[in-house]
């Protein structure tokens, strides 16, 4: 009797378990439901617009190019989007202020800490204060070596000779279509574990093995995006709580990116850091015993190196067969360079490169149209106007918008919205001028500048010569499209991906060689 009185017992309790989560399963379903029947606290056009969507009805098949619309349609170059609690601008004084002039109070902010917390924890590009001080310190001197330096130029050259070319060789010879933007992440990724982890994961190898970490991070990428473009941040938060949707959906893409991670922090203890000359060995020597920070480092460099690198170059390839004019423009001047020194070399050297402004001005161009962080966003902490006169009250949202100022004839001239690498030159023998980090912000400025901007230049330069003196690409698809459609995510990246036909450009195959050396 006992024991059926307890079977009964159990059986009541686990009814009313079950019974609670339904009825709280459904008020969340209901209070979703009125969140999105209720009349908006701002009907403004511009909130009524974005929480409808109806801006896609305009003719904006991207969130970026309706934001720039609205910022060049703006006496002050900045708008409020009243339902976000975000001020966006395009003003390069409002930049400067943000970035440096009254850096301490624009940090990340708590708000967009927890909107990325769970993808990137405590590393670098999340975190404020003492944290962020210590690991920006660790990773300048690691990157700004020149001994680092050299040594991912080494790796890059290894990876483009021995992965990247052949690659495209075969599909020129076959004709089998290729996603360049696939290609490009798995070469940036395989860069990226070589010389921050001193792991070679083979991912641009010829047979392209299916990467579940790739998809990982898109997704975990385009979801945690998802979240800072929520009107009511609870609702997240409510699917977070309850593992259900899109969330439920981030922390699957998270486990496995994390799996990966520990995988790295593992196999390069295996290897010992003591000697090492990567990134990860650096920290493991400070911060021995907290696997988990040194997890949330890990994810960041990788999501820095992969995603960034490999958006620039699959926007700069697509303006590239948009623009014969460019290419022939930058295979005359790497033949002139080139010139009776080593011209049949399959990766051009350091010194070589720095000659080519041209090519320098090229990449520069089309990361002004299509900035691989096409905005950024900082939470101010105190009461502040910016130098347009734009109040700021604290806990606000502000938001510079690279892309847009990228668009805007008063700061690029009336062909702001045209592919043209001569802007950066300046003088007769046509030399690459930069301009300031605050009219073009794709590396940041200030004090929470790029610290990996020259070597991701360094990237970009090598995969450029080598590839436009060999081959020709057409793109496939999307034709009189003049933006590329956008995926939702951190960094810009297209959707559909970006399918080409790759054409050999002398009819020559190139030297074969065998694999990658080791690094």
């Amino acid at each position: 009797m006992e024991s059926e009185g307890g079977r009964v017992v159990g059986e009541y309790y686990l009814s009313l378990v079950f019974f609670c989560f339904a009825g709280a399963f459904v008020l969340l379903a209901a209070a979703l439901k009125l969140l999105r029947s209720m009349q908006w606290w701002c009907s403004c056009p511009v909130c009524e617009a974005y929480v409808t969507g109806s801006w896609t009805a305009a003719g904006f098949d991207n969130l970026s190019d309706w934001y720039a619309h609205l910022l060049r349609c703006s006496p002050t170059r900045t708008i409020h989007i009243h339902v976000l609690g975000n001020i966006v601008t395009a003003d390069p004084a409002n930049v400067e202020h943000i970035l440096r002039a009254r850096f301490p109070i624009y940090p990340k902010g708590k708000p967009f800490s927890a909107i990325l917390g769970d993808l990137l924890g405590r590393g670098i590009f999340n975190v404020d204060g003492p944290d962020w001080r210590f690991q920006q310190k660790l990773s300048r001197a690691e990157l700004c070596s020149p001994a680092v330096r050299l040594f991912a130029a080494r790796v890059v050259a290894a990876e483009t000779r021995s992965r990247l070319l052949p690659l495209l060789e075969r599909a020129a010879e076959t004709g089998e279509t290729l996603d360049l933007q696939d290609v490009f992440r798995r070469f940036a990724f395989d860069n990226m574990c070589a010389i921050a982890f001193g792991l070679d994961p083979g991912c641009l190898r010829l047979s392209l093995p299916a990467s579940t970490l790739a998809s990982a991070f898109d997704a975990a990428s385009r979801l945690s995006a998802w979240r800072a473009t929520a009107t009511v941040p609870l609702v997240w938060k409510a699917k977070r709580l309850l593992r259900i949707g899109s969330e439920r959906k981030l922390r699957e893409a998270i486990g496995v990116v994390n799996v990966l991670a520990n995988d790295l922090i593992r196999e390069r203890r295996k290897l010992g850091c003591a000697n090492g000359q990567d990134l990860l060995s650096r920290f493991m020597g400070v911060v021995a015993d907290d696997d988990e920070y040194l997890r949330d480092i890990v994810v960041s460099f990788l999501l820095a190196g992969r995603d960034t690198v490999a958006s620039a170059l699959t926007s700069f390839f697509w303006l590239l067969a948009r623009h014969v004019e460019v290419s022939s423009a930058m295979r005359e001047e790497i033949d002139r360079v080139l010139s009776g020194s080593g011209g049949e070399a399959v990766v051009v050297t350091a010194d070589k490169m720095r000659e080519m402004q041209y090519v320098h001005a090229a990449i520069f161009e089309s990361m002004r149209l299509f900035p691989p962080v096409q905005f950024d966003s900082k939470f101010c902490t105190a009461d502040d106007v910016l130098p347009d006169g734009t109040a700021v009250r604290r806990g606000t949202r502000v938001t510079y918008h690279a892309y847009a100022m990228g668009r805007m004839e008063e700061l690029w001239g009336e062909d702001c919205g045209d592919f043209r690498p001569q802007r950066w030159l300046r003088g007769e023998g046509g030399v690459f001028a930069p301009e300031s980090a605050y009219k073009y912000p794709v590396f940041q400025g200030g004090y929470r500048v790029c610290l990996g901007k020259e070597m991701a230049i360094m990237e970009m330069k090598t995969v450029a010569v080598a590839v436009v003196r060999r081959f020709d690409f057409e793109v496939l698809g999307g034709e009189g499209r003049k933006t590329p459609k956008f995926a939702p995510g951190l960094t810009a990246s297209l959707a559909g991906g970006l399918p080409v036909r790759v054409c050999r450009r002398d009819g020559r195959r190139m030297p074969s060689i065998a694999s990658a050396p080791s690094v």
